[in-house]
């Protein structure tokens, strides 16, 4: 019998709350002590308190993690870019991992206001600014509003462009696993989706610390307001930007229909260049770090040669 489209869509709602309890019923057990060797830092601003790692000697470089992650999604790439030279700060948004709960507004606005306040504290020149999906959106924001505190800007599987509403199914079958009390499960089981080729060794352990740190009173709600964000802001940057930019894409990202696609149309609204990792999914920088690593150092070493000629 021919389904009508309501009907798909309730299956499909249907079977996304099947994948949900499935997932929720195969968390693994184990040590909740995910390893972070540095020691986390407090800084308070207005409205709350930023929470952030600091490793290593030499040019700053200030990672982002995106929406309903946590900075240690950055602890491969961060000790890689610690030995090759670079002072490498890893920073919870706002309401996320260690930073406080809850804040006023989860804007792109105002997560780069977060950022200003860190770098301000940090008071170490320039930063090369990382940002991942969500955050990419916040490094372009600060790359045109205050050029003077970025020198160059690499984004990882950015989420910058302005594609509109998404479609009724997607809106539906996300609102059933981001809703509801396994609304955090739900997200668990989505983000470990995002690993096209393999997940790193310790990522039952990471997943594990992800799910407590959502699980706690008002987190969610953070992340839930940053998907409700328009990007057309952000979009309407990119060709503003006039600073060396770095765009890092696995090629299997699954939140995009083609991601080489997407990101050659972000280089070329931003005159940057582009990195394709190849198999890997929207976290390179934890499924795939060498490979992230090297495209950030073989960039970082064409813009140091490009500035001094």
């Amino acid at each position: 019998m021919k389904k009508t489209p309501l009907a798909m869509l309730a299956l499909l709602t249907v079977l996304a709350l099947v994948l949900v309890i499935a997932g929720c019923q195969s968390l693994p057990d184990g040590d909740q002590n995910m390893n972070t060797a540095p020691q986390t830092h407090l800084l308070e601003v207005p409205h709350g308190t930023l929470s952030y790692d600091d490793h290593g000697e030499g040019p700053l470089m200030l990672m982002l993690p995106g929406l309903g992650d946590l900075r240690q999604s950055y602890r491969l790439l961060a000790p890689e870019m610690a030995a090759a030279g670079f002072r490498v700060v890893t920073m919870d948004l706002r309401g996320h991992g260690d930073s406080s709960i809850p804040w006023p507004e989860y804007t792109t606005t105002s997560v780069a206001e977060d950022v200003i306040a860190l770098l301000a504290h940090l008071d170490a020149g320039p930063a090369i600014l990382v940002g991942n999906s969500f955050s990419a959106g916040v490094a372009v924001w600060l790359s045109t509003e205050h050029p003077e505190l970025v020198a160059s800007m690499i984004m990882i599987g950015p989420f910058v462009r302005d594609h509109g509403k998404p479609s009724l199914m997607i809106r539906t079958t996300m609102g059933v696993l981001f809703n509801g009390p396994w609304r955090v499960q739900g997200w668990a089981l989505f983000h470990s989706t995002l690993f096209t080729h393999q997940k790193p060794a310790d990522y039952k352990d990471y997943r594990r610390a992800l799910v407590a740190n959502l699980s706690e009173p008002g987190r969610f709600d953070a992340v839930k307001a940053m998907i409700d964000r328009s990007d057309a802001e952000v979009d309407a940057r990119l060709s503003k930007v006039q600073l060396p930019t770095l765009i890092i894409m696995g090629s299997a990202d699954p939140d995009f229909k083609d991601p080489i696609a997407e990101a050659e149309a972000i280089a070329s609204a931003t005159q940057g260049q582009t990195a394709i990792i190849a198999k890997a999914g929207h976290y390179p920088q934890a499924e795939m770090p060498f490979e992230t690593a090297q495209a950030i150092l073989q960039f970082l070493q064409a813009a140091t040669i490009a500035k001094a000629s």
